[in-house]
Order: structure tokens, then C-alpha cells, then sequence
């Protein structure tokens, strides 16, 4: 689907990186880009090396931090689609945002742990 045309202040929701935003266009400065103001976030950043996605033991493990409220990011066209609804506070969203990152961890662990269990009993079995 084309979004090509977007207006300055549309409300929109966009893709930047691995973060998800609600934002304000700015400008579409070109057909594949528009200028897009952060109001709130709506999923943060994912930590770690991008191309080796969830592999702690890399070189450089990448700290990503949520775009700034109110800044401006070019974001690809194709990321960005019309926003309907209130705008939520930044700073509750930002929070809201990384817990739920957080918890995601929490459970990618917990998984982990009962699977290195099952995987242990299955190693006594065999």
C-alpha cells in the first residue's frame, strides 16, 4: 500500500530502526522519506547487534535508546501510516514501552531456563 503523500501535520504511526513511534509529520521531503515529530512511543528500541539478532556474545552489543520527545527522524514511507486516537504523554508511553520490553525479557528468560531444564532431563534420559 502507498502512503506517499502524507501532509505536514498528520497525525501518523511510524517505524524507525526497530522503535515504533507516534509522530506529527513535519514535511515529506522526498517520495521515499517524510520528517516525522515524536510525540510518543509505542514499542522501544531492540537492544543487541542487529545482525546477529539475540546473540548476546557478539563484539558490540548496541544499547538503543527511544527517540527524544519531539524529535525529528526521517523515517521510510513505507513505516509510516495514518494515526487515529488521542496522543499519549511521551514519558508514559516512553515507560509504558520499556516495561513491556522488559517483560518480554523476563519471559524469553523464564522460557529459556524451563527449556534448558527439559533439555537437561531429556540429556539424563538419553
Amino acid at each position: 500500500m502507498n502512503h506517499a503523500g502524507f501532509t505536514a501535520g498528520s497525525l501518523v504511526r511510524a517505524s524507525y530502526k526497530t522503535g515504533e513511534y507516534i509522530g506529527e509529520v513535519v514535511e515529506q521531503s522526498s517520495p521515499a522519506k517524510a520528517a516525522v515529530k515524536i510525540l510518543a512511543v509505542v514499542k522501544h528500541p531492540k537492544q543487541g547487534n542487529l545482525h546477529h539478532p539475540d546473540n548476546p556474545d557478539v563484539a558490540f552489543f548496541h544499547q538503543r535508546r527511544a527517540l527524544s520527545y519531539q524529535e525529528i527522524a526521517l523515517m521510510p514511507i513505507e513505516t509510516i501510516r495514518p494515526y487515529q486516537g488521542s496522543v499519549p504523554d511521551y514519558h508514559q508511553s516512553l515507560q509504558q514501552a520499556l516495561e513491556a520490553d522488559m517483560e518480554e525479557m523476563r519471559r524469553t528468560i523464564r522460557f529459556a531456563e524451563k527449556c534448558l531444564a527439559e533439555l537437561e532431563q531429556l540429556k539424563k534420559e538419553y
